[in-house]
This record gives C-alpha cells, sequence and structure tokens, in this order.
C-alpha cells in the first residue's frame, strides 16, 4: 500500500464544493454537494448550534443518504440558504423520489458572524444557489471565503480583542482510501498548530500585538458568566471515499471533534456550537471498503489541519488582525 501522501480536498471524486459571500457585509456560505447522494453522520458537542435537518443523520432515520450540506454564517437567519441549494438541485432532478418531484435532502450547520459587518445582511436562498453555481468550477478556496468570510476567534474578552479567521482544508490519501475535511473556524477559544503546540491566533492583549490566554483568564475567575458577549462555532465536514453507513459516520464525526480538540482551547463550550458532519461520496462501484477506526483517526488529524489552515491562509479585515499580520511584525522585529 502506498505511504500517506497530502491531496487537495477537490481531488475527492463524486463531490462538488463551491462558495459565494457578501465581502462588505462579512458573510457567505460553503456548499458541499453530491448528486449520488452521500451517507452522512454528525456530531454536535457544541451548547449553541443553528441547524436544519439534522434529524435526517439519525441511524434510526429513514433517509440513508442526503444531496447537500450547507456551512454558512448568519446564525439561525442564515438557514434560508438551504432553499437554494434544494432549488439548484430540484431544477436538475436530484434527491428523494416522491412521484411528483425529486426532494433534495440538504443539511446546514451555521456559525454566527452578525458582530462583524453589516448584521441585517445573512445568507439567504439566492447565496445559496449562487454558491451552486460556483460548485460547477470548483471555486473553493481557503481563507476569508465562504463560511469564512466573517469567522473570527479569541472572543472571550469581546471582538475588541479578536483575531480574523476564516475556513481551511486539508485531504490526504493512502493507497485509493481518501479523507478530507472543510471546516469555518469561528471559535470563543485560541487556536494552535497542533503539531508544534505554537498559538497561532486568538485572544489579544490590550495593545492588540500579542496574544493572552484564553484558558488562563478562565481559570483566574469562578463566577458566573451567563453570556459570553458573541455567538461563535466551527463547523466542519469531513469526507471520505470509503463505503460507511451512518451509524460508522457518526462515530467517524465524533472522532474528528478529537481535531477541534487538538488545534482550539477551550473548546466545546456552551457558546460554541461546534458540529462536524462526516460524509461517505462515490458510488457503489466506485467506494473502497477501509476500517472505521482508521477513518476516524485519519479524520482528527485533517480536521486539526484544515483548521491552521483556515487561520494562516486569512487576510485581516474588518479590522481584525490576521495571523499573517502579527507573524509579519514579529519578523520584522
Amino acid at each position: 500500500m502506498e505511504g500517506l501522501r497530502e491531496i487537495n480536498v477537490k481531488s475527492i471524486k463524486d463531490i462538488k464544493i463551491g462558495q459565494t459571500e457578501n465581502v462588505s457585509a462579512g458573510t457567505g456560505c460553503t456548499v458541499i454537494l453530491a448528486e449520488n447522494g452521500m451517507a452522512a453522520g454528525l456530531d454536535v458537542r457544541g451548547g449553541g448550534p443553528a441547524s436544519r435537518e439534522s434529524e435526517l443523520m439519525n441511524p434510526l432515520a429513514a433517509a440513508q443518504e442526503i444531496h447537500g450540506i450547507v456551512l454558512a454564517g448568519g446564525s439561525a437567519f442564515g438557514l434560508d440558504a438551504a432553499g437554494g441549494v434544494m432549488q439548484y438541485l430540484e431544477e436538475r432532478g436530484i434527491g428523494f423520489d416522491v412521484g411528483v418531484t425529486k426532494v433534495p435532502l440538504v443539511c446546514q450547520a451555521d456559525l454566527f458572524d452578525l458582530t462583524v459587518g453589516d448584521m441585517s445582511v445573512r445568507p439567504d436562498k439566492a447565496m445559496g444557489y449562487q454558491a451552486c453555481v460556483n460548485a460547477e468550477k470548483g471555486n473553493y478556496r481557503d481563507g476569508c471565503y465562504g463560511a469564512g468570510c466573517g469567522a473570527t476567534v479569541g472572543k472571550f474578552a469581546g471582538m475588541d480583542y479578536c483575531m480574523k479567521s476564516g475556513i481551511g482544508s486539508y485531504a490526504v490519501q493512502i493507497g485509493s482510501l481518501q479523507v478530507g475535511a472543510v471546516v469555518a473556524v469561528n471559535a470563543l477559544g485560541d487556536i494552535y498548530n497542533w503539531k508544534t503546540g505554537e498559538k497561532i491566533a486568538g485572544l489579544l492583549t490590550e495593545d492588540r500585538k500579542s496574544f493572552r490566554d484564553t484558558v488562563e483568564i478562565m481559570y483566574a475567575r469562578t463566577d458566573v458568566v451567563d453570556n459570553k458577549f458573541t455567538g461563535n462555532t466551527t463547523i466542519g465536514v469531513v469526507i471520505t471515499n470509503a463505503d460507511f453507513k451512518k451509524p460508522a459516520l457518526c462515530k467517524i464525526a465524533g472522532m474528528a471533534q478529537d481535531g477541534y480538540a487538538r488545534a482550539i482551547r477551550p473548546v466545546h463550550t456552551s457558546a460554541d456550537g461546534d458540529s462536524i458532519y462526516a460524509v461517505s461520496v462515490g458510488n457503489e462501484t466506485g467506494k473502497i471498503k477501509a476500517d472505521q477506526d482508521l477513518v476516524g483517526t485519519l479524520a482528527a488529524e485533517v480536521m486539526s489541519a484544515a483548521i491552521v489552515r483556515a487561520v494562516t491562509n486569512t487576510e485581516s479585515a474588518y479590522g481584525f488582525p490576521a495571523y499573517r499580520e502579527l507573524k509579519d511584525r514579529e519578523n520584522k522585529k
């Protein structure tokens, strides 16, 4: 068997990834489409998820496949974007056949970016549809795009001391097995390079030139904080060409949460809605057999790497400094 090697997440067959954003408003959406359908599982560990059709991924639910996943900003307001994805898929005859039409099964998870740009502009049906059109060209890229347009991190002390984040991806291949991740990073906590332990984004000092440690600040006080000032949520998708059904994919999504825990501290708080989908793509002849625990272990690894990519590929925006700005400042010292 070939050794582990990095690939582009867009090279995984039988999916299309597209995104669109309203840059001036600081919000956007990213779609993952599977015209042949994809088995899907979900693991939610944050206390405040904004989501749509999550019960479809319950192993007891009748549907065995879905046709699209939307990651978006706008908090619960942004859930309208899935309507545009449904329209796009229905126009192309993609969905669950109910006789009179085919009903596309589209799930969605949203992050909170209403405090970044124009809070009155949220991902809507038109934006969801356009993201699907853009998926035809495979316009996905890491950084301040799609669902990551308004993403920020390190918000325990409020928006004045947080940093710009974005959306990131990473994928690997072993032999014919492919496992990848796409994640929009909008965490309350700080972000770390999981391999080196280096903090790469998070809560800033009062002069906004270096880091404070969110966990240390939390440890310094024991009083109850009822409102963590702003909404957060990291939302991601693990994609594999291995043949799994919903129960196994729910477990793989749960193992991928280890990727969040390696790179984000604190994580899974009551102020986050941290969610991970895991999907199996490809037609029946194109899927491969793989060990569930192997894929789950790889899922955690690619998720951690995708989180780092989300931070390091983002430019400063909306008055929030990004990793590159702080790194350039450090190199000039």
